[in-house]
């Protein structure tokens, strides 16, 4: 049996007590040492105006990161299109693939300033994975579908919003935008009156298109219709995981990239050598979720002492719930365990790992274990 490959998504987490700085050479070192350990890839994530997230251009860790590794594909999970134009993208991933050809995956995300839209929705979901009491058949972990809307409609997303689009500025078509990469990357891009376009760099890149969806609406569907590969957050959105890759596969039309679906699932992850050891050193992530939940953005991670002197409420408890139940915890062994049971409930080809300790040294370990256990099986 071929091992699942294992990929590595990054957000650039600053722990309290910390620097940006700091969490920025701890990323490139971990992207060395998730490189010899066997990892297949490396994702850096977007975010934006979270005090303990360093990670907001993706482009331009990707070619810091290029350039201090060799052979590990790396990649964006995702560049948020809602503020960007599409050339603007290929410009930036083909000025890295000149110098580091062959090499980048470019994952693209419908968020970023985007306005809320009416999203096609497939005309049935659901009917080919039965969810029972929160598992599905395998015994996959379900959670209740969380709201994401009091985000959407914060003051804090207006705000991201406001400062990350020029005034006066409209998102583009996410569907026309995905339609204008391809076809710079493939150099068949016309204008509306037939003018043509070439990006130099970026015309003929060899990079990866994938797409990155939470649910079965129109990323999963686009990428199908596409023939792009496609990958479904569990670690953000766990309710909503086997609607969204049943979706694709169910749009999926086979393009010259793919003959066939392709998806990799992300699941958020913390491992040790013992149970009561992973536990201690995730101790802080439901703090750490909460903060972005309550609209404050992404506090500095938490060291576990600092952590256990929270006092819960049970609106606290409740809000954190899906995302603290579905973290796997644990062993090696344990944690291997869980992710064979969600690659086999979803499916997946592949699978992204994103770890968060507060001491980088634990998050390596972490990192360094599953490869280790994964290998074995």
């Amino acid at each position: 049996m071929v091992t699942t490959p294992l990929a590595v998504l990054d957000l650039v987490p600053i722990p309290a007590g910390s620097t940006a700085a700091q969490a920025l050479r701890n990323s490139i070192d971990l992207a060395q040492r998730a490189e010899r350990f066997g990892y297949a890839r490396y994702w850096f994530a977007e975010h934006h105006l979270n005090p303990g997230v360093a990670g907001t251009s993706p482009a331009v860790l990707l070619a810091l990161t290029a350039a201090a590794t060799s052979t590990i594909r790396l990649g964006s999970g995702a560049v948020q299109l809602g503020h960007r134009t599409a050339l603007s993208t290929v410009e930036e991933f083909g000025l890295i693939d000149a110098l580091h050809p062959g090499r980048l995956d470019l994952g693209l995300g419908r968020s970023g300033g985007r306005p809320n839209e009416v999203r096609r929705e497939p005309a049935l979901l659901g009917a080919g994975t039965a969810v029972v009491d929160g598992r599905a058949p395998n015994g996959l972990r379900i959670p209740p579908r969380f709201s994401f809307e009091h985000l959407l409609n914060s003051p804090r997303f207006e705000l991201q919003k406001g400062l990350l689009q020029l005034p006066g500025a409209q998102s583009q078509n996410y569907t026309e935008q995905i339609g204008d990469v391809l076809a710079l990357l493939a150099g068949t891009y016309r204008s509306a009156e037939g003018e043509q376009a070439h990006v130099v760099p970026g015309e003929g890149a060899q990079v990866q298109v994938w797409i990155l969806g939470s649910s079965g609406g129109e990323s999963a569907i686009l990428a199908g219709e596409k023939g792009l590969r496609f990958a479904a957050n569990y670690h953000v959105s766990p309710a909503t995981v086997l609607e969204a890759v049943e979706a694709y596969r169910a749009a999926f039309q086979p393009s010259g990239e793919l003959d066939r679906p392709y998806v990799s699932v992300s699941a958020d992850i913390v491992v040790a050598e013992d149970t009561a050891t992973a536990r201690e050193l995730a101790a802080g992530y439901g703090l750490w979720v909460r903060s972005i939940r309550t609209t404050l953005g992404a506090i500095p991670f938490p060291a576990p002492q600092e952590a256990r002197r929270h006092v819960w409420s049970d609106a606290d408890r409740e809000l954190v719930a899906d995302r603290v139940e579905t973290q796997f915890v644990g062993s090696p062994g344990q944690v291997a365990d869980q992710l064979e049971q969600l690659r086999d409930a979803t499916g997946a080809d592949e699978l992204i790992i994103t770890t968060i300790t507060h001491d980088h040294a634990d998050r390596v370990r972490s990192y360094q274990l599953l490869a280790q256990e994964w290998q074995r099986r």
